[in-house]
């Protein structure tokens, strides 16, 4: 029996049809995945990113909005009379009162007596960054306000009534168990802050800057002064006075 070499399996030839119609299939299928996700999933996808933006944006511009209408730091001023002086002009009898955000009297009210047709309330102002005032920053959450003096068109700033002492904080922030070093601080070095940029920044601060109101006020009748948390000061219309209390501890100053 001789010895014969095993049949050899004949090779299959290689599906190159299939092969390819197998690459045409995947190639469909991906292109059609990339196709929706093109037309429908990326565009869906920028309109859900859209929708997210404007609801915060919506929403920070509520708590700007609801900052805008809280007042932060308030004083009255009554004209309590007007009269004339010999040489004609006009005399304003005032009652200084600053307020708490609840009404409640702070300090001292302060009587004084100022010539002049135009009266001025002359403040100092720190203004937080927009962001940590919409965060409520416990430092920074709120502008702060020094009543500094009042003056008049006829009694020079520098010859003005001073209702606080520059540098020291009013009586309500001192009065604060919340009163901090940093805002002490920033009083003390009101205007190195205000006229550098490098420190204004690393404070926090958008601006430091003096702000007066003023108008022609008329007897009889009480103006309020008020400060947004935003550091926006207004004066409204005035009103009658209410049934005066008893002022605690009121001074008089000498008429200027």
């Amino acid at each position: 029996m001789s010895d014969q070499a095993p049949a050899k399996t004949p090779r299959r030839p290689f599906p190159i049809r299939l092969f390819l119609w197998s690459v045409v299939v995947v190639g469909a299928g991906a292109a059609g995945i990339y196709l929706a996700d093109q037309l429908v999933l990326a565009p869906r996808r920028q309109l859900e990113a859209k929708v997210a933006k404007l609801e915060a944006e919506t929403l920070r511009l509520r708590t700007y909005l609801k900052l805008l209408e809280h007042t932060e730091r308030r004083a009255q001023l009554e004209v309590i009379s007007q009269t004339k002086d010999a040489a004609g002009e006009t005399v304003n009898k005032l009652r200084f009162t600053e307020l708490d955000p609840q009404g409640g009297v702070v300090g001292a009210q302060r009587v004084l007596e100022i010539k002049g047709d135009e009266v001025y309330v002359d403040t100092l102002i720190i203004k937080f960054e927009d962001h940590f005032v919409e965060e409520a920053d416990p430092l920074r959450g709120k502008a702060l306000l020094l009543f500094r003096r009042i003056f008049t068109n006829r009694v020079k700033p520098d010859d003005g009534y001073v209702l606080d002492r520059n540098g020291v904080p009013p009586d309500l922030y001192a009065g604060r168990t919340a009163t901090t070093p940093f805002e002490r601080d920033l009083w003390s070095k009101f205007w190195n802050v205000a006229n550098s940029e490098e420190s204004a920044k690393q404070a926090g601060v958008k601006a430091m800057h003096g702000q007066a109101l003023y108008g022609r006020l008329v007897p009889n009748m009480v103006y309020t002064l008020l400060m947004r948390s935003t550091g926006e000061m207004i004066l409204p219309p005035p009103k009658a006075p209410a049934t005066p209390a008893t002022p605690p501890n009121a001074g008089t100053a000498a008429g200027f």
